[in-house]
């Protein structure tokens, strides 16, 4: 499911793409060179877009980004200019849908996780192998943000706090929340992971993991109100560098915590069940 286009994303990609190449034989070859599978679909230039990106999602052989980044590519990657100012318009609707579903487009047409980097199934992999110094260095690229760029620096981190819940998620077969954002998907793992045997200890470590979904909450909200992925305005909300470096600081420590859980011999969660703090 990582890899499929949102339903939001397909309806403007389609409405921009239409509106820009007006061109049914220069749309097909598009898609057709992108790797888009099938015959070419019938209906306007819209319609078209829109049924061959779902047909996209529908075939599991296709990676649906992969081939949605490649069809945005040349549109995307254009320099605007006074003449065409439909153009610039168009680019940010796209990149505001890809940042409202927590996506992002780079330049050469990469559709990855917002904040991570190009090989996002590579950083699955690292979470779910648990790679700490390659989760390390995604964290480091966060903090290399921070002076230059904080409110992405935030999304950065926010990001990867998302991928880990939904890779743990996933990995131990857990019900996925309706919405999957940072708040919902940490307490399902909060739920699942496994607390100290000993009576006293536990219930240090029940303050501890409480403090912790405080922090998520926070971090959630800075995401919404001041991180990249949901389009900034036309002025939004200033945010200090160390108070950016606090929420990536934050991050970092939450998942590196449910890692050494999920990873560490001396912890197997799936034998710790029975001990799973009730959720409040």
């Amino acid at each position: 499911m990582a890899n499929k286009i949102p339903n939001s994303v397909i309806g403007a990609v389609s409405s921009v793409l239409a509106t820009y190449y007006f061109s049914h034989s220069t749309l097909n070859s598009l898609f057709l060179e992108s790797g888009a599978p099938g015959d070419v679909p019938l209906g306007n230039c819209e319609t078209k877009c829109a049924a061959w990106l779902r047909r996209c999602n529908e075939d599991p052989s296709v990676d649906a980004l992969r081939v949605l980044g490649q069809v945005i590519q040349k549109f995307m990657d254009q320099e605007t200019s006074n003449w065409r100012p439909q153009d610039g318009d168009g680019q940010r609707r796209i990149r505001e849908s890809l940042g409202k579903n927590q996506l992002t487009y780079q330049v050469n047409g990469y559709v990855t996780l917002a904040g991570a980097s190009l090989a996002t199934r590579t950083l699955v992999d690292y979470l779910k192998a648990g790679e700490f110094s390659s989760v390390e260095a995604e964290f480091a690229r966060a903090v290399t943000q921070l002076e230059r760029d904080p409110h992405a620096a935030i999304t950065a981190a926010s990001s990867i706090v998302e991928a880990l819940c939904k890779t743990y998620i996933e990995t131990f077969q857990l019900e996925m929340p309706t919405m999957q954002s940072i708040t919902p998907l940490w307490r399902v793992v909060q739920q699942h992971l496994g607390l100290n045997l000993d009576p006293t200890l536990r219930d240090d470590q029940k303050r501890i993991l409480q403090g912790l979904a405080s922090i998520v909450d926070g971090i959630g909200a800075y995401r919404t109100h001041i991180g990249s992925a949901h389009g900034r305005g036309i002025s939004p909300p200033l945010v200090q560098v160390s108070e950016a470096r606090l929420a990536v600081n934050a991050s970092h420590t939450l998942v590196i915590f449910i890692m050494e859980r999920w990873h560490a011999a001396a912890y197997p969660l799936l034998n710790l069940r029975a001990n799973v703090m009730p959720q409040r």
